[in-house]
């Protein structure tokens, strides 16, 4: 039975190998730089000793000579100096002196001394050629020799030191170069027992993941690699029936996403993310007058809307529409066609972008009936309009001739009648301007509009009618806001209808806020109170024609439209947040 040894071992072992003798040779050479530089320090210390004693020597027999040559000199003086070189002398030989020339210098040094006591007149005799001269020449010769052997001895350490580094800068090579060539063996025996297998296992799973589960697996000593290897096998066969076994299931299921998808009532397409045609349902094919050979086009090409482009492309870098688009018009057999649609990013639950989805919806006949009723409410305000400012007129002039008591019925009565003909003049003018708007009548004079003035000029209108209910009334800007093209005219009178709008539904001592900053190429200006709210089942209603949903109901219902017509009409767009109880906050973002 062969032995397996785990892939773990081996990789320690040889590792092991590697790291033990590079120890070895780091301590080594570790020891050997401590014990040369030891012997180094030793020798260095013995031979400064040696020529500190040597110039000290040097220094006393110099001294030695002055007072030898000067005849008045005091006995004592020189006795002292000679027992001090005597002193000096002998610590120089305990020192290992003796290997530098202090050994000749005690052998003469005392001849030295009996040359000077024979002498009467040692100041007469230091000539070379008498016998006191010639040992004092002696003795400074000996200390010379000892000075120059010192010298000879540190060149010679400096020599031994080199040839000591070479030494172990030698055997620390042959330690680095037997660690490399370890490594190489090492690496290339790893390389091929284990790199091997584990190729030939990237391959098998390149194949399974092309979906080819009949794969041929490699055979290795390593226990690890072994047990990868049958777990891998495992997989492969797993998978392999888990295919057999799902197909039919994800056909069904394919199938049941089909049948889904043509039963919408509204046309669907799916776009990939290069923004071409994937999926088109029944739906779409008859409202657009397609078939499935379009699938792969461009939509924006196909519908010959360039702008569609861009907004596809929008959409799939996970942004939305800034303004609901304009209808898509289809002519099918002669047949114009008003069809609406919706982009919605398809994503994965990680995050990414896969597609995007496109509604369509038909609103032919509801734009026709939309076009009827527009005509009919400017026709008929039209008509109304001359009859009522004619009555309005004449009640005007009844009114200066008819004079009745303030406590009479008659006065109330008049009163009430001039009321209601204002309602029913501002009704009629309301109806016109929203006919302008919704007929594209109505022009923008656009001009440089500041939003701080915009807002002074709000708070100020509606101040006297915030005090009379105690509403707090404040205006709050994030500078720096820029300045806007605009009709401030216009959106004075948006600001107008929302503050009215607040006052009207905010309860005495309640608080309403005027308030505008900067987002990113958008300025966001609001208007928020805080009285009863509107429900959120009713926010969806609140800016249709015609239409009053929660608060307080008076009115035709075309004040919010009417803002909502000119917001847009600024290339902005309006929305309300609410909730019952808590207040209610109208915004419109406006383009820089």
């Amino acid at each position: 039975m062969k032995w397996h040894m785990k892939l773990r071992t081996r990789l320690f072992l040889s590792l092991s190998a590697l790291v033990t003798v590079a120890l070895l040779g780091l301590a080594l050479g570790l020891i050997s730089v401590l014990q040369m530089a030891s012997v180094q320090q030793q020798m260095v210390r013995e031979t400064n000793h040696t020529l500190e004693i040597g110039l000290k020597l040097r220094q006393n027999l110099g001294e030695q000579l002055t007072l030898i040559l000067d005849p008045q000199t005091d006995p004592k003086s020189l006795t002292h100096l000679q027992d001090s070189f005597s002193t000096l002398l002998a610590n120089g030989l305990e020192q290992g002196g003796e290997r530098t020339g202090f050994g000749k210098a005690q052998s003469h040094y005392p001849a030295f001394l009996r040359a000077y006591r024979d002498s009467p007149e040692p100041w007469r005799s230091m000539g070379l050629d008498n016998p006191l001269g010639a040992a004092f020449n002696q003795v400074r010769n000996d200390l010379i020799d000892s000075h120059r052997q010192a010298l000879e001895q540190i060149a010679r350490s400096e020599e031994h030191t080199r040839e000591r580094a070479l030494l172990v800068s030698g055997v620390l090579g042959l330690m680095g170069l037997t660690v490399v060539v370890l490594g190489f063996v090492t690496a290339h025996n790893l390389a091929r027992r284990f790199g091997q297998p584990i190729e030939a296992l990237a391959k098998a799973a390149d194949q399974v993941g092309q979906g080819n589960f009949e794969v041929t697996l490699p055979i290795t000593q390593a226990n690890e690699l072994s047990l990868l290897t049958r777990r891998f096998g495992l997989m492969a066969d797993a998978l392999r029936k888990h295919q057999a076994t799902n197909v039919d299931e994800l056909l069904a299921g394919q199938q049941r996403l089909q049948a889904v998808l043509d039963s919408i009532d509204d046309g669907l397409l799916i776009i990939d993310r290069q923004g071409r045609l994937e999926h088109l349902n029944p739906v779409a094919q008859r409202q657009l007058g397609w078939d499935a050979s379009r699938v792969g086009s461009s939509l924006a090409e196909a519908l010959n809307r360039p702008e569609l482009e861009q907004q596809i492309r929008q959409v799939l870098r996970g942004g939305s529409l800034d303004r609901a688009p304009e209808d898509l018009s289809i002519e099918i057999d002669e047949e114009t066609r008003l069809l609406t649609f919706s982009l919605t990013p398809v994503s994965h639950p990680q995050g990414p972008i896969l597609g995007a989805v496109m509604v369509l919806h038909d609103v032919t006949e509801q734009r026709a009936f939309e076009r009827v009723r527009s005509e009919f409410v400017l026709r008929a305000s039209h008509e109304l309009r001359t009859p009522v400012t004619g009555m309005h007129m004449a009640f005007g002039l009844l009114r200066e001739r008819v004079k009745f008591p303030p406590e009479a019925r008659e006065h109330d009565l008049l009163d009430t009648i001039g009321e209601e003909m204002q309602r029913l003049t501002q009704l009629i003018n309301d109806l016109l301007n929203f006919s302008r708007y919704q007929n594209g009548l109505q022009k923008l004079e656009l001009a440089p509009c500041a939003i701080d003035e915009l807002l002074e000029r709000a708070q100020a209108r509606f101040a006297e009618s915030a005090a009379d209910k105690q509403i707090e009334l404040v205006s709050e800007l994030e500078q720096p806001l820029p300045r806007i093209q605009a009709d401030a005219a216009q959106l004075d009178r948006v600001l107008d209808n929302l503050l009215h709008n607040a006052i009207r539904h905010t309860a005495s001592g309640g608080h309403i806020r005027l308030h505008a900053r900067r987002h990113a190429e958008r300025v966001i200006v609001s208007v928020e109170d805080d009285g009863e709210g509107i429900a959120y089942g009713q926010q969806g209603r609140i800016f249709e024609p015609f239409v009053q949903v929660g608060r307080k109901k008076g009115g035709a219902g075309l004040g919010l439209a009417l803002c909502k017509e000119i917001v847009q009409l600024h290339g902005g767009r309006m929305g309300v947040f609410s909730r019952p109880g808590q207040g209610t906050q109208f915004y419109m973002a406006l383009p820089v």
